[in-house]
């Protein structure tokens, strides 16, 4: 197998309600974490879940939507997951992700759901857009020269946010559909993948991307459509993992624009 590089960089906090205590590292979102080839057409990471598609010419837009998990917190140790669409981020070399989401953290035994949206490597900025398990998110992150557009909405509540941003050098190499374990990094800069929350699973839907003239599904032969299994062991790994779980994705739906990914408990280590 083709042992690929670690390309992440430490990232910035995300805030959890102002009633919970943070302690260092603070967890975030970022770049892709390569691990190895599992096969030609499926990677396997540390932090990303799901599907990335690439193309000799930049993309323009991404779009999908997901039924917001239920995060399990099964005791007060605190974990974090995340999921979202966004542009760029998936090449070894890649320096941003323009991306917007959801997440479903544990903090104290309880479990808390934010909105957010992330011009990386700026930190991510925290919505008021309420979002509750079983909710319909539907979000696109759509770039043209500087200019960055995101729409997230629940669909659920009609609630809907949008906001129009620069970036000067937005990353248009890929566009992916994925369910993350965030990463942390303490003062010294040192990072690692933060512990994975329990999401069951998560059931992505309508995901397109769009290049100059075309417009298509995860499946479209037009473009290199990547399976990436996040593995919480992964040996090798440039960057070190505390997920303590698996998440992988299954097999794209016969519309071409659907798949679920599902949490997997890591198998215990051999004895004797």
């Amino acid at each position: 197998m083709r042992r690929l590089a670690a390309i992440g960089l430490c990232i910035a906090a995300v805030a959890a309600p102002a009633t919970a205590a943070r302690a260092a590292p603070q967890p975030g979102l970022g770049l892709l974490q390569h691990g190895t080839l599992v096969r030609s057409d499926t990677e396997a990471s540390t932090n990303w879940a799901g599907y990335a598609v690439v193309h000799k010419k930049p993309f323009a837009s991404v779009t999908g939507r997901w039924v917001q998990p239920s995060a399990t917190c099964s005791d007060s140790s605190p974990t974090y997951s995340a999921f979202w669409v966004g542009l760029g981020g998936f090449a070894r070399r890649s320096f941003a992700v323009e991306q917007t989401g959801t997440l479903a953290n544990c903090e104290g035994g309880s479990a808390y759901y934010t909105a957010w949206y992330e011009l990386y490597p700026a930190p991510p900025v925290m919505l008021s857009l309420p979002i509750r398990p079983g909710d319909t998110v539907s979000a696109t992150v759509s770039v043209k020269k500087q200019t960055v557009v995101i729409r997230l909405k629940n669909v659920t509540t009609g609630k809907l946010f949008t906001k129009k941003l620069h970036m000067k050098r937005p990353d248009l190499g890929s566009a992916e559909w994925v369910a993350e374990a965030p990463s942390g990094c303490d003062f010294t800069g040192n990072c690692t993948t933060l512990p994975l929350t329990n999401f069951g699973t998560v059931d992505f839907t309508h995901s397109t991307a769009t290049i100059k003239g075309h417009k298509g599904r995860i499946s479209d032969p037009v473009w290199t459509a990547t399976t990436i299994e996040l593995h919480g062991d992964l040996a090798g790994s440039d960057h070190p993992s505390q997920a303590g779980a698996n998440a992988i994705p299954g097999a794209v739906g016969a519309d071409g624009g659907s798949f679920a990914v599902t949490w997997q408990q890591l198998a215990p280590p051999p004895t004797g």
